[in-house]
């Protein structure tokens, strides 16, 4: 049975639902109030065009780079996905998984506060210890890493088995859908935004997911012949040609905006979908991205695509001239949440 929120297709696919409407609440009156000059006032109007979209039927898709998920975005992600305000993923599959360690390992998660004092002596301590440090907070490779690897093993080994195929998020849905993991939680599920998208069914593209954890383990064992096909697990080009389809049909009939979250392979490969229809497949009909806003602190002047000006993207045929877009550099740690509690209306 589909979650009550979401409706059906007559292909068997699950559908966008319809967004709850947009009301002010305390912190979207302190942005709308306060944040008046420069990246603070890009920031407002950035929220407000993404409730802008979402209230006249559009869409948004979200793109996740960095350490987000150990950064605990599903406080606010999960929510933003239960309310429908996010129809579609492409993420790092660091991001994918790292989302679930801190589901079932939150507790035995290490902060350092005092991380800029860490010296290259400190970190092999911690290497050691088992324990992997990103930025201020500590992994800790057992009680995170060990209980999702034993599981998703399983799943693997059995799918390679019986000569099936998925997609890296396909078995990790799998995995949270079993309710495998739920004695081991550590925090209120509905903090989770991978549980919020299982929940959902929403549609995930990872880019590159064996630069992971996961990805690693995987490999390894192809390597030791433990899983006899690599192909058991779909590929990147796969996740490209299933986010076309996607981006294709669902853009016939709502519009789609993109909202960057970082840069790097989570950004770069998913906003290019919309000139491989045009360009590559010849369907000149294709609607561009609606809306456009990246939270970075990249610098345009670097070459790197990341900090690159959203006008850049209009040469490539991704926006177009008259499409919204906010730049906002800044640390997305600090204004992605207060972005999604305004369009929450928190």
């Amino acid at each position: 049975m589909l979650p009550r929120e979401m409706k059906q297709g007559r292909d068997g696919r699950t559908m966008p639902r319809q967004s709850k409407p947009v009301q002010k609440g305390p912190i979207g009156d302190f942005i709308a109030h306060q944040f008046r000059h420069f990246n603070a006032a890009t920031l407002s109007d950035a929220a407000d065009g993404y409730s802008k979209l979402i209230d006249a039927g559009g869409l948004m898709f979200v793109s996740l780079a960095g350490a987000m998920s150990t950064g605990e975005i599903g406080l606010t992600l999960a929510e933003m996905i239960r309310e429908g305000k996010v129809s579609g993923i492409s993420c790092t599959g660091a991001n994918l998984e790292e989302d679930i360690f801190n589901l079932v390992a939150h507790d035995d998660y290490k902060r350092f506060p005092d991380y800029r004092d860490i010296t290259p002596d400190d970190d092999q301590q911690l290497f050691k210890q088992h324990i992997n440090r990103v930025t201020d907070t500590g992994i800790p490779e057992k009680a995170a890493m060990t209980v999702i690897e034993d599981k998703v093993i399983e799943l693997w080994k059995k799918a390679d088995a019986a000569g099936k195929r998925k997609l890296p998020h396909e078995f990790l849905y799998e995995l949270l859908n079993s309710n495998a993991l739920a004695d081991d939680y550590a925090i209120d599920p509905d903090e989770s935004w991978m549980l919020a998208a299982a929940n959902a069914n929403l549609p995930i593209f990872v880019p590159g997911w064996e630069d992971s954890t996961l990805g690693n383990v995987f490999a390894a064992l192809c390597l030791k012949d433990e899983i006899k096909d690599p192909n058991t697990m779909r590929s990147g080009i796969e996740y490209m040609m299933d986010l076309a389809r996607w981006y294709w049909k669902t853009s016939t009939t709502h519009q789609i905006g993109f909202f960057q979250i970082g840069g790097g392979i989570a950004g770069d490969f998913s906003i290019c979908v919309v000139p491989l229809l045009m360009q590559d497949l010849g369907r000149k009909q294709t609607p561009l991205w609606a809306y456009f806003c990246q939270i970075s602190d990249a610098i345009e002047s670097y070459g790197g695509y990341s900090g690159a000006a959203a006008s850049e993207k209009v040469s490539w045929g991704k926006i177009g001239p008259d499409t919204p877009t906010f730049m906002i550099q800044s640390d997305a740690s600090i204004c992605v949440p207060l972005i999604f509690a305004k369009v929450l209306g928190w």
